[in-house]
């Protein structure tokens, strides 16, 4: 794609020659004779760059470098100076010019001057979008009111002193993830993350890996053992199922959340003490197991000290795009395929389904795509029955069933600026290019649809 450039002179004989010349090296520019048109046709058409003079009559280029870089801050700045005002050119630089350049200047010095910024312009682009990716698909991912005020709660609660933490939610919602989010965020992160599935343990050997054991304390205990609690001191212990605890392993849970210490299972000494922060989670209602008798009322108090409730992936809005794509990617680098495209009809069908499994579900499914059809374009007779299922219940969906024509025009534009980027492997210059837009009307473009 060719570069555009502004340039902003008052000098109207050097600004055509110079534009003549740009234009037969294959650069489009532009020009404005004054402060107030630079800004004008700055507004209109983001250019790659803006060779600004820095005088000019009235709004001084000084003036205009300023507004530019408050306005713009992306937007690479040369300055072009008379013979003699290299000091204010200097000046112009620290303001946030990218560089400058002192008339008269030879046209292949300028050439490569443009050549370079835009060069480092690109890279620092695709630097920049990689990294972006490549963070979002371990973490929480997601910008919609519900993923801003969860995270926002995420930071306060990780920076202050609770030590009990109870995470609510359906199965499937990023439970697991959101309780190493606050670790991660806390002033133990450099200590351990130590995770316990109360579920999938038998019930005779979880106070074993919780406390510990001492040699000979139960059949097959033939060395002495830590616990997960001494593993997480001065860390972070993450119980996942909770509600899933023994009853008479609860009470001894209980004391250890009251007092810090703890006696390994068969030990006989002086009880150990930990200092950890305790992350509970689960998908029941302890409210209804305390009122059953499955869980202990004064355990549930302890533990319910900070309740965060995790939204399912139904309430997220647009989040499914932007968790599509995170999890497209990664699965693809996973099984050293390309990436499988998503059309709009498939993608509609997804935006029309409820999602029970949530996020887990979301993610098992591009695995299955990814797998059974490595590289290709998603069609909605690839997507299993209860996709096809939900979106004849319309009537059913009231997500599918309010949106607007604009919302569906967005979803649209997405795919194509996304299937673009998949073409170009991921080469925005390029990607732009194939739409027909510049490269900052591109990147608004992005910004304004959410992909990084």
């Amino acid at each position: 794609m060719r570069s555009q450039i502004l340039i902003v002179d008052d000098e109207q004989r050097f600004v055509r020659s110079l534009t003549f010349a740009l234009n037969q090296a294959g650069i489009q520019s532009q020009c404005a004779y004054t402060g107030e048109a630079g800004l004008a046709a700055l507004a209109k058409n983001l250019p790659d760059l803006m060779l600004l003079d820095l005088r000019l009559p009235e709004m001084s280029g000084m003036d205009v470098l300023y507004e530019a870089v408050r306005l713009y801050p992306e937007l690479p700045v040369v300055m072009i100076s008379a013979h003699g005002d290299t000091r204010a050119a200097v000046q112009a630089v620290k303001a946030g010019a990218t560089d400058y350049l002192t008339k008269p200047f030879a046209l292949d010095e300028l050439l490569h001057l443009i050549q370079n910024i835009t060069e480092r312009t690109r890279m620092q682009e695709e630097l920049t979008y990689h990294r972006t990716r490549g963070a979002s698909s371990s973490g929480l991912i997601g910008s919609s009111e519900a993923m801003t005020h969860l995270w926002q709660t995420i930071q306060r609660v990780a920076s202050s002193s609770a030590g009990r933490i109870l995470l609510l939610g359906e199965s499937g919602t990023g439970k697991a993830v959101v309780a190493r989010a606050i670790h991660e965020q806390s002033a133990r992160s450099s200590e351990a993350f130590v995770e316990i599935n109360c579920a999938a343990l038998p019930e005779q050997l979880i106070e074993a890996e919780l406390f510990g054991a001492e040699k000979g304390a139960y059949t097959g205990a033939h060395q002495k053992r830590s616990g997960l609690v001494a593993m997480a001191h001065r860390g972070t212990l993450f119980l996942d199922e909770i509600g899933e605890l023994p009853l008479p392993l609860q009470a001894k849970f209980l004391h250890f959340l009251e007092n810090g210490d703890y006696r390994p299972v068969g030990g006989g000494g002086s009880n150990h003490i930990a200092d950890v922060r305790v992350i509970a989670a689960t998908n029941r209602s302890l409210e209804d197991e305390v009122r059953q008798g499955h869980f202990r009322e004064d355990l549930y108090f302890r533990l319910n000290v900070i309740a965060m409730t995790i939204p399912p992936l139904r309430e997220r809005g647009d989040d499914l795009h932007e968790l599509l794509d995170a999890f497209i990617d990664s699965q693809a680098r996973e099984e050293s395929c390309r990436p499988i495209k998503i059309p709009l009809e498939a993608l509609n069908l997804m935006l029309a389904y409820s999602w029970p499994g949530n996020v887990r579900e979301l993610r098992n499914l591009v695995e299955r795509l990814t797998i059974l059809y490595p590289g290709q374009l998603i069609q909605p007779q690839h997507l299993p029955a209860e996709f096809h299922a939900a979106s004849v219940s319309t009537g059913d969906n009231k997500q599918l069933r309010e949106s607007s024509l604009d919302q569906h025009l967005q979803r649209a534009e997405r795919q194509l600026v996304l299937e673009a980027l998949e073409k170009t492997d991921g080469h925005k210059g390029k990607a732009a290019e194939q739409l027909g837009l510049s490269r900052h009307a591109f990147k608004r473009r992005l910004q304004r649809l959410g992909i990084t």
